[in-house]
């Protein structure tokens, strides 16, 4: 998402490089979606594993709908867009099959039952091979679920949105046997301590608009990520390392997608994966940060999210 929209100015060369670095590294995941950019963020993803289609799980997402121009007219399910919206992101990434196809947001206004029965209509017909859903509530992912398995959960999950713990999510996805993949890991770049004021941010950056990252939101929050970067300290490695060794500690049926549009971040995210927190660690990480204690909303408009 990074690479092309919200987190300040891009590089297409940087981004493709890092996309192609990642595969050499192992990484074999890759998320996008349709609202990205909006649309060339596909293009990219595409243009970066173009002669290694198949060494990436591809996913990418429709359901919040936006004109070229980055207008945005707001959430659609409704099956006649599903599946326009799918053949859309199969050109622009230059693909025959999506490995893993989410709606990205919830439409209250037409029933989950006949957005997924599209989707399942996608799959039937070769187009895509696994469904998900993102920022669902628990009663949604039960009714999708019953018109077509769902394979994937996408949630923002991290230390400092602690959500899915508290509001049925995770309990549910695990007790029907779907995934969780959680998005934003690093809370946004904020667990990494290397931003302590909203100048930290380039102009052009969502963030700066984040309650999270506002006034004395942020001052609060500053104080939660010493722990954070305590730790990294005390084992000579990086805070955002520690943060993605803590979600990648919550289970082997969990899965982060860090988002970076650099070689150099992307290596130090990777390297979180051999980082094992003793259980003492996670203790003093949870106690930190316990559910509830970030200051400000995750967004600054909730509307779209299902409660």
């Amino acid at each position: 998402m990074g690479m092309s929209e919200f987190y300040g100015h891009g590089d297409e060369a940087e981004s493709v490089a890092t996309i192609r670095r990642a595969i050499d590294l192992g990484v074999d995941f890759l998320d996008t979606a349709d609202m990205y950019g909006p649309f060339v963020n596909e293009e990219l993803v595409g243009r970066a594993i173009a002669g290694r289609r198949d060494e990436v799980v591809l996913a990418t997402k429709f359901g919040i709908e936006r004109l070229p121009d980055g207008t945005r007219v707001g959430i659609n399910g409704r099956p006649e867009y599903v599946r326009r919206a799918c053949d859309a992101s199969l050109k622009r990434l230059g693909v025959e099959r999506i490995d893993l196809y989410y709606q990205h947001r919830v439409d209250r206004s037409t029933p989950i039952e006949e957005t997924v029965a599209a989707m399942a209509g996608l799959v039937a017909a070769g187009k895509v091979a696994h469904l998900g859903l993102s920022e669902a509530s628990p009663e949604t992912i039960r009714r999708a679920h019953a018109v077509h398995p769902i394979t994937a959960l996408q949630s923002e999950w991290s230390l400092w949105s602690r959500d899915p713990e508290t509001n049925g999510v995770l309990e549910t996805v695990r007790e029907l046997g779907i995934g969780f993949v959680a998005y934003s890991p690093l809370g946004r770049g904020f667990l990494s301590g290397e931003i302590t004021s909203t100048d930290d941010l380039a102009p052009g950056d969502f963030r700066r608009h984040n309650p999270r990252f506002a006034g004395d939101n942020l001052t609060r929050n500053l104080l939660l990520v010493r722990a954070v970067r305590d730790l990294a300290a005390k084992r000579g490695v990086t805070a955002s390392q520690v943060a993605l060794a803590w979600v990648l500690a919550r289970g082997d049926d969990v899965v982060p997608i860090p988002g970076t549009k650099r070689r150099r971040y992307l290596e130090e995210n990777v390297a979180a994966a051999v980082l094992e927190l003793d259980p003492s660690e996670l203790a003093a990480l949870e106690e930190a940060f316990p559910p509830g204690a970030t200051a400000g909303d995750r967004y600054a408009d909730l509307s779209a999210i299902e409660q």
